[in-house]
């Protein structure tokens, strides 16, 4: 919905329609999206597509995957992506140059801001030693690559004309030299029953009113865009770390924790935090498991997904979680569902389920210990 009272012009209108068609029939619009490239391999019989080397044999220890930092080798791909023609026309009869900034104009979630990401340059997840390699990006460059794909693909499906631009450009969205690649950590939360040994998870409703990306569509959670935690230099090496970035999302969004961490102050004290702590000791003490399962790129916003599960024990999760916000800043999470393949695939037929919660929902039913 636009975010202020000035009269849209047509084109703006139009491009706000095709959005909300895009929100409304997003799984079937991922589903043919998907179809657009039958050579990809599919992740778990999902729409997600991925590369062979992106998907491990057995499920990863999240902390045994080692990044490493390249601020130079992304100084060769894209500087820019190809410009859109769905972008619509301004008042003043200008042009708009990006599709965040119609974004932002038009539609505008209630956080939108470009902030510094790690951008993911390489990733290699089946051999003997796993490593993702990043350089420094920022959250816009995915908004004005993947949604205006996504945008063009939903103009050319509903109405059967091609929409030059962004789309036609990207011939392989696996192919991480040819687009600016954020990396969101998608991660299924398990809680496990010490006594019975019976697990359940937690699900996320994406309200469209509040983020930019999937709104309507049920996700897994917590999921957040790797990023240092603010804009000072010294974060982006002390926020290097995918558990550092779980446990922030933990944080924000099963116990409603404010996103300003006051780390452009100072950079976080992972280690004098005490939520951040318990989860710590967990993975030393073996109440909580963190695994990487895979990674895989959305067909039709080209979003790329680390795919992690996240196990904790009964006691553990009930001291952190007991009071789950069930609604915040990104929508609205739904009470504890049953871990079971039954229970999974009856979720995954009835509710529009981003590509990358039934790729991690499947992986974590077959490969999970």
């Amino acid at each position: 919905m636009p975010t202020q009272s000035r009269t849209l012009t047509d084109s703006e209108q139009a491009w706000a329609r095709t959005r909300s068609y895009l929100r409304e029939h997003r799984t079937e619009l991922d589903l043919a999206a998907a179809g657009e490239y039958p050579d990809a391999h599919r992740v778990a019989d999902s729409a997600l597509l991925a590369r062979r080397e992106w998907l491990p044999t057995s499920p990863i220890p999240v902390n045994d995957i080692r990044l490493d930092w390249s601020p130079t080798d992304a100084l060769s791909f894209p500087a820019q992506p190809p410009r859109s023609s769905v972008l619509p026309v301004r008042a003043d009869g200008g042009e708009y140059e990006t599709y965040s900034a119609v974004v932002g104009d038009v539609a505008a979630p209630t956080v939108f801001e470009n902030r510094p990401t790690y951008r993911l340059l390489h990733a290699e997840l089946a051999g003997q030693s796993p490593t993702l390699r990043f350089s420094l990006g920022h959250y816009f460059d995915s908004v004005d690559v993947g949604e205006a794909a996504a945008h063009e693909f939903a103009v050319a499906y509903r109405d059967g004309q091609v929409a030059p631009g962004v789309r036609a450009a990207i011939t392989d969205p696996c192919d991480l030299g040819q687009r600016r690649a954020n990396l969101a950590i998608s991660t299924l939360t398990i809680r496990r029953d010490v006594d019975t040994g019976n697990r359940s998870f937690l699900l996320h409703w994406r309200d469209p009113r509040k983020v930019g990306h999937a709104g309507g569509m049920y996700q897994v959670v917590p999921v957040g865009i790797f990023q240092p935690s603010g804009y000072a230099e010294w974060n982006t090496g002390n926020d290097f770390s995918l558990w550092r970035n779980m446990i922030r999302e933990f944080s924000e969004e099963l116990c409603g924790a404010d996103e300003d961490h006051g780390s452009e102050q100072a950079p976080i004290g992972y280690e004098s935090w005490e939520f951040a702590s318990k989860l710590t000791e967990g993975l030393d003490d073996g109440s909580v498991e963190a695994y990487c399962l895979g990674l895989g790129v959305d067909p039709l916003s080209f979003a790329t997904d680390l795919l992690t599960a996240v196990i904790i024990d009964g006691p553990v999760f009930d001291e952190l979680f007991g009071e789950i916000v069930a609604d915040n800043d990104e929508g609205r999470v739904l009470e504890l569902q049953p871990f079971t393949s039954e229970r999974v695939e009856q979720i995954i037929a009835e509710h529009p389920l981003q590509a990358a919660g039934a790729a991690v929902l499947r992986l974590a039913i077959a490969d999970l210990p």
